[in-house]
């Protein structure tokens, strides 16, 4: 997995999580929020929360895949925070 490029020129990084359908995104070090590829509607939705305070940031979109629900749900991090 590798981070795209709006993230790492803000100095963030991605990291496995306890397993492979989970994501976290950290900022100088700082774990900040985690992806979590779930099954929805026969396909995959991506959970994106805040770890200091559970907020969900996601826009629950659908996706075809595990791999395709986490790129997804990075991409709906990025259009949330406005970069």
């Amino acid at each position: 997995m590798n981070p795209p490029e709006w993230l790492t020129k803000r100095e963030g990084s991605l990291h496995t999580g306890l397993n492979p359908q989970t994501w976290l995104v950290t900022f100088n070090g700082h774990q900040l929020y985690r992806l979590f590829a779930t099954t929805a509607k026969g396909q995959f939705t991506c959970a994106v929360t805040q770890t200091n305070n559970g907020k969900r940031l996601d826009a629950g979109k659908n996706y075809p895949s595990i791999e395709g629900a986490l790129t997804g749900g990075l991409e709906e991090l990025r259009e949330r925070l406005g970069w």
